[in-house]
Order: C-alpha cells, then sequence, then structure tokens
C-alpha cells in the first residue's frame, strides 16, 4: 500500500465519522492545552519560590 493510498483511506474515514474525529481532536487539544498550563503553572511556582528564598 503506498502513502497516498493510506492517505486517501485516512482522509476517507475522517469524513465517515465526523463525530468521532470531532471528539477526537477536541480532546487532543485540551490535553495538550492541559500539559501547557501545568507546565507553566510548575515554571511560576518554581520562579516565585526562588525569588522568596533568595
Amino acid at each position: 500500500m503506498s502513502i497516498w493510498e493510506s492517505l486517501r483511506t485516512a482522509w476517507q474515514s475522517i469524513f465517515a465519522n465526523k463525530m468521532r474525529s470531532s471528539l477526537t481532536m477536541l480532546g487532543i487539544v485540551i490535553g495538550v492545552c492541559a500539559v501547557g498550563l501545568l507546565v507553566a503553572l510548575g515554571q511560576g511556582f518554581q520562579t516565585s519560590m526562588t525569588k522568596t528564598w533568595t
């Protein structure tokens, strides 16, 4: 199976299952935002504690 055939099959399945694809993308976006938020909070807390104790 060529890469173009695989991409065509994937594209067709995305459009055949629009609701499932949308919910999957929403879950990925929420997950990435949550990880980014936790990293930012951790770095902010670490910076705050470093400034407080030095």
